[in-house]
């Protein structure tokens, strides 16, 4: 297994200069809106689906392909503010380097210098990359689609069909099994597929996905994820927003699931709005587990975007999340307090 071990940006969409090194397990980022959270493992998905054996993509038009910047413009991932600055991004697996540079003017991926490919590419890592809004249910006929027509979709979309359609892995890890069953039992049954379409097989019939909550969908592509191998011992999966439309009793079991393929080898990027999500991770994780608290803010004196990372929940700072959970507690006491003294006064 190579994991990613580090990242820098500089003059790269909303930062000026980011140098972030990476866990080998699970690596959770937190940050206010517009702090640069998808953008990062955007960058770090781009560069491991290039190095999938069957990919015929460069560097520099997959990360067209996968940001989509308007009339797919490569210059237009500069960072904006400021003139006649170059762009550039690259990333680390031990010892492969992928870097990539481009002026604001560079129109095509042609235009980009990119340095380490060849030798980033010799090595494959399997990665998937997960995103808001669940695709399974729309998946009939998207994929042809896709690969015919220009249709303004962020190839995450039909990347992660492509993986979902892939057939069962005949000889799967044995510590995948238990979690393949943790799934079931959450979904209720298990995920199927007729021709194009995905369905939920029950004890009562059959449910395709069109009728299933968005929630459970995502669940059930996790489950088809980790059945047919594409999340395994040496791979990297990047889940933005996994509280989206699920249940909140449902996180737990999540993270769990997630700490445990984190156990076997596979490493995780997460990004996160969700107090509960957060806290579960700190309260399930043991000392053994590899887990890094990525916390992205903005500069009060500069505005530029920085990151804090560290390896304990309670030394997360600035923690967004933690803080506005704690303004709305606050407040709720403030509300019982002022209702008490409000009855006891008026003798309710």
């Amino acid at each position: 297994m190579m994991p990613i071990t580090r990242l820098l940006l500089t003059h790269f969409t909303a930062f000026k200069q980011l140098d972030m090194k990476l866990s080998p397990g699970i690596n959770v980022l937190i940050g206010a809106n517009g702090t640069g959270k998808t953008h990062i493992m955007k960058f770090a998905y781009a560069a491991c689906a290039i190095s999938a054996p069957k990919s015929m993509t460069n560097f520099a038009r997959k990360l067209v392909r996968v940001y989509l910047p308007s009339e797919r413009a490569l210059g237009r991932l500069v960072r904006r503010g400021q003139r006649n600055v170059e762009g550039s991004a690259e990333i680390h697996r031990d010892d492969l380097t992928l870097r990539i540079s481009f002026s604001r003017n560079a129109t095509t991926p042609g235009s980009a210098t990119v340095t380490g490919e060849k030798e980033w590419r010799s090595r494959p890592i399997e990665s998937v990359y997960i995103p808001v809004e669940e695709m399974l249910a729309n998946a009939p006929g998207f994929p042809s689609l896709y690969a015919k027509r220009e249709i303004h979709f962020e190839e995450i979309y039909a990347d992660i069909l492509d993986r979902a359609y892939l057939p069962r892995l005949r000889d799967k890890e044995e510590r995948i099994e238990p979690l393949l069953k943790k799934l079931q039992q959450l979904i209720g049954g298990q995920v199927t597929k007729k021709g194009d379409e995905f369905f939920i097989r029950y004890k009562q019939g059959e449910l395709e996905f069109t009728l299933l909550a968005e929630g459970l969908r995502k669940l059930g592509l996790l489950w088809l994820l980790m059945q047919n191998g594409t999340l395994a011992h040496g791979s990297v999966l990047f889940w933005d927003e996994p509280e989206t439309n699920l249940n909140p009793k449902l996180f737990g079991p999540v993270i769990e699931i997630l700490l445990e393929l984190q156990r076997i080898g596979v490493q995780i990027f997460l990004a996160t709005h969700d107090y509960v999500i957060l806290k579960e991770i700190d309260l399930r994780m043991t000392k053994n587990d590899n887990i890094l608290f990525h916390s992205l803010y903005r500069d009060e004196s500069t505005g530029e975007i920085m990151c804090h990372s560290v390896s304990d929940y309670l030394a997360i700072h600035p923690n967004v999340i933690l803080e506005t959970f704690t303004n709305l507690y606050d407040r709720t006491i403030k509300r019982v307090l002022e209702e008490k003294t409000y009855c006891e006064s008026s003798g309710g």
